[in-house]
């Protein structure tokens, strides 16, 4: 997600558009020797910001319907939770963690380092899809599936667009990390913050959906 509005970014600013001091650490030019100018950090957090209003309403439309269809009719059955969610909540919190770490390596010019954390926050997210992955095999040997009942079907809705959300943030982390930015019009530093922030909202939104499945119980 944050990778692919750090290329639309690339792409869809013209040559020579732009005004502002580029930003910190970046190597190329927008003079008159034809090479591009540096897009500012704001317009990556504007993109960013849209981004997440978007996503931040459509979780909230989801959550509107889940609170009024509980409240529809007798046929709503609450089940128990698997206890995996919780281990899985653990291992996301670590990784905004890491990615924190991560992100002070960088700044310490410590780039080995930076890497290292920074793989091992993609990683810490990737093991965190599994074990939503798991949790949904726990469900479905407690027979609990997609169209038993309301309940657990917005359960499903709810964890399948977050995971798909996060994996679109696993890719963005592999950008950043791999990506040759020698001669892009931004820096890693303010591609690996847009990153951040991405991740943890997602983050955020994880910890606001495991409080609306056990609290709205």
């Amino acid at each position: 997600m944050a990778g692919a509005v750090a290329e639309q970014l690339e792409i869809q600013t013209q040559r020579g558009h732009g005004s502002g001091l580029p930003p910190d650490g970046y190597s190329g030019g927008g003079g008159g020797d034809g090479r591009l100018r540096p897009i500012p950090r704001r317009a990556y957090m504007t993109a960013i910001t849209l981004a997440l209003g978007g996503i931040l309403m459509f979780f909230l439309a989801l959550t509107s319907s889940y609170i009024v269809r509980r409240g529809l009719g007798t046929d709503w059955k609450d089940f128990a939770l698997p206890r995996i969610l919780w281990v899985n909540t653990i291992v996301l919190l670590a990784s905004s963690g890491t990615l924190e770490l991560a992100r002070k390596a960088l700044a310490r010019g410590q780039h080995e380092a930076f890497r290292n954390l920074w793989l091992l926050t993609t990683g810490l997210g990737l093991v965190f899809v599994a074990g939503q992955l798991a949790a949904w095999r726990q469900l479905h040997a407690a027979g609990v599936y997609l169209a038993s009942n309301p309940s657990s079907s917005f359960f499903y809705v709810f964890t399948a667009a977050h995971g798909l959300h996060l994996l679109g943030g696993v890719i963005a982390l592999i950008y950043v990390a791999f990506r040759s930015w020698q001669q892009s019009r931004t820096t890693q530093t303010i591609a690996a913050e847009v990153a951040a922030v991405y991740w943890h909202f997602l983050d955020g939104l994880w910890v606001f959906l495991l409080l609306l499945f056990s609290l709205g119980r």
